[in-house]
């Protein structure tokens, strides 16, 4: 007898009109609009501006999506270009289908080109998204609920999920992974806020330890899945890009803490401020100058200013000559 379960929604889709409003593209944007929010807080409280967040994020958030779906497609490309499959469905990202892997690594790109646009250094900018991530990975986990995909293995617990009957689905009740990986994300945010304040992390370190640690959560998370993947020494392939993944993370934590340690005391310079134009009613004419020689040579001219030689005194020099003569 279920006496207790996680009721899945009857569809993910509703319809304004003839605009479908779907529930996982509403987790998603929800989710990069907390961390734009929560990250711009992050970064104002390590000297940096207002705004920069945002205009790096125009980059990152793209290059992210098209990461992840590009990941999805790549390592499950037999649900799109095996035989019977229609490889149109490979750009229908509403329904479902990101690869954080993917998502982090391309949109760690665009995050560098943004950040090289505003002199400012990548590591010191993900530091401050770190747990902002997470928690848009913990809003995101949501749109899977809606779509009914990525659910465990069968269960009775009181909070298993209800899936029901549809395409490449069994009805049942299965452990609800997309639960969690939401919580263990949210975890993992908690984390990485405690160990910023703590230790001070700098030079990309919170952000490494966000990744480790959800690599952590998403290996045992994974092995619960059901759903078709690719399995390498019978493991799925996502387990093995955990390990991997959080190996290369702790390493560049233990390097990294040797070869720069501390935390960035700008993040942020100073941008050159622009010189102002010049009003056309201030600029200095064309005639300047000859009005300023001519201003001169009136000076020179002026008697007051003593060096004009004086013309001789036509009287003077008929007394002069009357004397002459008398005596």
């Amino acid at each position: 007898m279920e006496l207790a379960y996680i009721p899945s929604p009857s569809t993910g889709v509703i319809h304004l009109g003839p605009l479908p409003l779907r529930g996982y593209a509403f987790c998603i944007i929800i989710g990069v609009f907390v961390a734009v929010w929560y990250g711009n807080k992050r970064w104002i409280a390590r000297g940096g501006k207002a705004g920069t967040v945002a205009d790096i994020a125009v980059w990152a958030v793209p290059f992210g999506l098209v990461g992840g779906r590009l990941y999805h497609v790549i390592t499950d490309y037999q649900l799109y270009f095996s035989e019977g499959e229609n490889w149109v469905d490979a750009f229908k990202i509403w329904q479902g289908g990101l690869g954080i892997w993917g998502a982090i690594a391309l949109g760690a790109v665009g995050a560098w080109i943004g950040c090289r646009r505003r002199g400012i250094p990548l590591p010191a900018w993900a530091d401050a998204l770190a747990p902002a991530v997470a928690f848009a990975q913990a809003i995101g986990r949501w749109g899977n609920w809606f779509n009914q995909e990525l659910y465990g293995k069968k269960t009775d617990l009181p909070w298993a999920l209800k899936i029901t009957e549809g395409t490449n689905r069994e009805a049942g009740l299965y452990h609800p992974t997309f639960l969690y990986e939401s919580l263990w994300c949210i975890g993992v945010a908690l984390l990485v806020i405690w160990a910023d304040r703590r230790f001070k992390l700098g030079h990309g370190r919170a952000f490494a330890l966000y990744v480790a640690s959800y690599c952590v959560g998403r290996a045992w998370i994974e092995y619960m899945r059901v759903d078709e993947a690719h399995h390498v020494l019978g493991l799925r392939l996502n387990v093995w890009t955990a390990i991997v993944v959080f190996v290369l993370a702790v390493t560049y934590i233990v390097i990294s803490a040797r070869v720069r340690p501390g935390r960035e005391e700008v993040v942020e310079p100073e941008r050159p401020a622009k010189t102002a134009p010049v009003d056309a009613d201030d600029a200095p004419s064309d005639d300047a100058p000859a009005d300023d020689a001519a201003d001169g040579d009136a000076g020179d001219g002026d008697p007051a200013d003593g060096d004009e030689k004086a013309e001789p005194d036509a009287g003077a020099a008929s007394a002069d000559a009357e004397s002459a003569k008398k005596g």
